[in-house]
């Protein structure tokens, strides 16, 4: 929220506008994280934190084998990279509902998150 209300991303940086999309995200994040507004190049840094660390979560639960554990995860996975992707389509286009679809993919992964939280911590059903 700190970049919605207190940022001013110029519509004209490197990867703005671009005629191919995954082209113009790569060059608008790495525009965002070495020469944007402090508050940009922490939240595009921490961005890119979360969708490796969901990424990796995601794996190490594939491997737990627990279903519950992996659905949770692959929604919060896929939720990050989701807002992640709508992130890098707000630098490219700057078009305000990249940012809402971005927010609102946060909180689809906050709460798959939360659940899968809830799952592993339940004990275990004894037969």
């Amino acid at each position: 929220m700190g970049v919605n209300l207190f940022v001013n991303v110029p519509t004209d940086h490197p990867g703005s506008n671009p005629p191919e999309y995954f082209g113009g995200v790569a060059q608008s994040v790495t525009w965002a994280i070495l020469h944007g507004p402090v508050l940009l190049v922490l939240h595009s840094t921490f961005g890119l934190v979360l969708v490796l660390a969901a990424i990796g979560l995601f794996v190490r639960s594939v491997r737990s084998r627990e279903k519950s554990v992996i659905l949770t995860s692959g929604i919060g996975a896929l939720s990050v990279v989701a807002a992640g992707f709508n992130g890098g389509s707000y630098l490219n286009y700057h078009e305000d509902f990249s940012s809402m679809i971005m927010a609102s993919a946060f909180a689809v992964a906050v709460v798959a998150y939360a659940i899968g939280m809830h799952v592993a911590a339940r004990p275990a059903a004894t037969s």
